[in-house]
């Protein structure tokens, strides 16, 4: 297919060869798969922050590291070089937390490059050769449901212990490769340590895993994974052999009223992009 004109660029830099077709368009970006050589891999052209249905929330930009001063100042003004420089920051911040998290062992696609707004990294296949789905267009039996959660949280954990909490993860960001799931769309994730809204990040992601896998295996609806998780993390007792049991008791004490109504703020949000995506062709 004729290249888009944002990959014209990594055909002229010699960074791929040929662009085979448009592989998803999402909330975000446009991926394309492409040719580099021998290999096939994907591109993933960022939109513009005007075009993209996923709000860059104070929530996840906060605490967010910038070049210098003056970019943290035009950040905060909202200048057009402010904008210009937080959509970079915004756009970065996946390829930081993808080299980061494949440094540590995490199941997410390998990237390759970032170059003038379009990340270049690893095509997900599954055991035919094709882009591998994502969770939510594959039914899963109680105990393959089980088995992809367990590998799910450890993945979860695996992400925690490497700081970062990805923020958005559902079945939608997830794709099930031949050798297991793989953790896609990386530009909200969170510095699990520098964040004041990371534990809230965290138990919606471990909620939503629970929620998906539990259709399947019920009885994952009666766990507390993510509470159990950030209680271990918090108190450096969390690590990728600790355990888990899914069980938390949470102490007794006055009840956050701001949050349970931001959770339920979340959830509603939440609901509405899962029905969104559902009627999408």
């Amino acid at each position: 297919m004729k290249a888009p004109p944002r990959l014209q660029s990594l055909i002229e830099e010699g960074l791929i060869d040929t662009v085979v077709r448009q592989l998803m368009s999402g909330k975000e970006a446009m991926v394309y798969v492409v040719r580099c050589g021998e290999e096939t891999r994907c591109a993933k052209i960022y939109k513009e922050a005007t075009q993209r249905s996923f709000r860059q929330a104070v929530d996840y930009t906060e605490n967010r590291r910038v070049k210098n001063t003056r970019q943290a100042r035009a950040m905060a003004k909202g200048t057009k070089f402010g904008r210009q420089a937080q959509e970079a920051a915004w756009q970065s911040a996946e390829v930081d937390a993808l080299y980061r998290l494949a440094a540590a062992g995490v199941r997410v696609p390998q990237p390759y490059n970032f170059h003038e707004g379009v990340l270049l990294m690893e095509l997900v296949t599954d055991a035919h050769g094709d882009a591998a789905p994502r969770l939510n267009d594959v039914p899963f039996t109680s105990e393959e449901a089980l088995a992809h959660h367990a590998s799910l949280l450890a993945e979860v954990v695996r992400m925690l212990c490497a700081g970062v909490v990805h923020g958005d993860l559902s079945e939608f960001n997830i794709l099930l490769a031949q050798d297991g799931p793989v953790i896609i769309d990386l530009p909200q994730a969170v510095d699990a340590a520098g964040n004041n809204h990371a534990q809230r990040m965290l138990l919606r992601d471990v909620a939503n895993l629970r929620g998906f896998f539990g259709q399947f295996a019920p009885q994952l609806m009666a766990t507390e994974y993510g509470a159990e998780m950030w209680d271990l993390y918090q108190r450096g007792m969390l690590s990728t052999e600790t355990p888990l049991t899914g069980r938390f008791e949470r102490p007794a004490g006055s009840v956050d009223l701001s949050g349970v109504l931001r959770e339920i703020d979340d959830a509603r949000a939440e609901d509405a992009r899962r029905r969104l995506l559902q009627a999408a062709p």
